[in-house]
């Protein structure tokens, strides 16, 4: 699912990421919705979006280590500007949603994008 369709589904906005044409050429395979960096860590594979209401820069520092290629804030939270710019530094794409976790990550699984299942899958 391209990054540029999942802002639209998501009714969101571009914190970074829209030089170079990145939502309409980035492809997310899976997502996640998590607080838990922990998890993420477990479970996350590369290409993937994560959904999060964490607006440190440990949740940056996370996406950078499994190769998620994008993050979506939620419940209409922004990070700090040094957040954002450790994403820009890293090219990680960043956009924030007005909607709850649940909410976001139920919108991209009626749309089709899946997530890992359990550790076994791994």
């Amino acid at each position: 699912m391209k990054l540029s369709y999942i802002k639209t589904l998501l009714d969101a906005d571009i914190l970074t990421g829209e030089e170079n044409a990145v939502f309409e050429k980035t492809e997310i395979h899976t997502a996640c919705g998590c607080d838990l960096m922990s998890d993420v860590l477990a479970f996350v594979k590369d290409q993937s979006l994560l959904l999060t209401g964490l607006i440190n820069p440990q949740v940056i520092r996370t996406a950078e280590m499994m190769d998620i290629v994008a993050i979506c804030f939620v419940r209409g939270k922004v990070p700090p500007q040094e957040v954002i710019e450790l994403a820009k530094d890293r090219g990680i794409a960043l956009i924030t949603t007005k909607l709850p976790l649940y909410l976001a990550c139920g919108e991209l699984y009626k749309e089709g994008l899946g997530g890992k299942k359990s550790a076994e899958t791994l």
